[in-house]
């Protein structure tokens, strides 16, 4: 194998668009490619584009049922109630045209990024369109029309027969994902978001387990409002580490939401840049450690889709291929021209953010010591048996 990364982007996963006044915004996996671009971090020889996924390849996770409502969907040919019933024409879904080619297309991505790596033609895959956690079997939810997770754990399983360590640290809570494998001992899955007291989908919480033979392979750090970085860091390295050890992957799967920031706009962490140079770090030293490199990367949520997810997601990528230095240099002037006429707010012109970014919390101890006991209750199965 090379110790390569390759970056699967196609303009057409802006397709995915399911309206111009919709929190969710693909042209922010466009906004984070041109951004590594303008850095000079990104070739032509290291992307690949998304396929469509077939339906074959959909059903592995998908009900077929679900597959023709989507698709009658985006034609127009599903009634308002029918369509009620398989969670699309909601306002966090709402039916577009093309609906089932523009998500078979983000699913087709992340099987992409996972065919790079077993194919050998690289160690790491970033697939920023990806990470649609929340899509059921039969079902679309928050903003997810197909879980291209769940599809590509099940194409692992079938094709590749792997130990996969999910590990998801967008702010709502990985729920697909969880129950889709809830009661799989060959998937392992983890989630650190934002408590569900506060947040859709108001899951995730620390004893969600697992069921039948998954006892045990679900784990949950629902961290209090108003996290700051160094609490969420010591949550995600305490726990991904204990994790890692005890089920010791053959693949790890990162969704890399970018909404556990303070400025984002749906949820109420108030974390900064730093946790996001931090995150991909030591998924890379896991996948290093103990699964060959072996690491596919996704997108997911992130609606601050100009100051906050095209540095967030190119950090990851910067950390696929060991970069650093670039963040003691200011963002390109080239990217910044190019996208402020387009955006209301003031593109940032640094990588990392001002201090005083987030207002002192006066509950910061209280908030700080939830988390820490939240993590010990978490991993307490696995302390327990060690």
């Amino acid at each position: 194998m090379s110790d390569s990364a390759v970056f699967v982007y196609s303009s057409e996963i802006e397709q995915y668009n399911f309206s111009n006044s919709h929190p969710f915004n693909q042209v922010r996996v466009t906004l984070s490619k041109d951004l590594l671009t303008s850095v000079n971090q990104l070739s032509d020889n290291s992307i690949i584009a998304p396929r469509l996924a077939t339906d074959e390849e959909i059903a592995l996770f998908h009900d077929v049922e679900y597959i023709q409502a989507v698709k009658d969907a985006g034609l127009g040919l599903l009634s308002e109630e029918k369509a009620a019933n398989y969670g699309i024409g909601t306002e966090d879904t709402p039916i577009f045209p093309n609906m089932h080619e523009a998500s078979a297309r983000i699913v087709g991505g992340t099987l992409s990024a996972v065919d790079a790596i077993m194919s050998g033609r690289a160690l790491h895959s970033l697939h920023l369109g990806g990470g649609l956690h929340h899509g059921f079997r039969g079902k679309a939810s928050g903003f997810c029309v197909y879980n291209d997770i769940a599809v590509a754990i099940k194409y692992i399983q079938k094709n590749y027969n792997l130990r996969v360590l999910y590990v998801d640290t967008d702010a709502h809570h990985g729920d697909g994902v969880q129950f889709a494998f809830y009661d799989d001992p060959t998937v392992c899955t983890l989630s650190i978001h934002e408590t569900g007291r506060y947040l859709f989908p108001g899951t995730g919480n620390v004893h969600e387990r697992g069921y039948g033979d998954g006892y045990g392979y679900s784990f949950n750090i629902p961290l209090d409002a108003f996290t700051e970085d160094e609490s969420f860091l010591q949550a995600y390295e305490a726990s991904l580490q204990e994790i890692a050890a005890f089920f010791k992957p053959d693949i790890i799967i990162t969704q890399n939401g970018a909404d556990a920031h303070h400025l984002d706009p749906l949820t109420h962490l108030s974390c900064s840049m730093k946790i996001y140079e931090s995150i991909p770090k030591l998924a890379h030293k896991i996948a290093h450690q103990y699964c060959g490199g072996r690491w596919i990367a996704l997108g997911g949520g992130g609606y601050d889709i100009w100051r906050v997810v095209p540095r967030a997601w190119s950090m990851v990528w910067l950390e696929m291929n060991e970069i650093s230095s670039i963040y003691k240099e200011p963002i390109p002037q080239e990217w910044i021209q190019a996208w402020q006429p387009k955006s209301s707010l003031s593109l940032p012109t640094s990588w990392y953010d001002p201090d005083n970014l987030v207002s002192p919390i006066p509950r910061k101890p209280e908030i700080n010591q939830k988390n820490t006991l939240t993590v010990d209750k978490a991993l307490q199965p696995i302390r327990n048996n060690t």
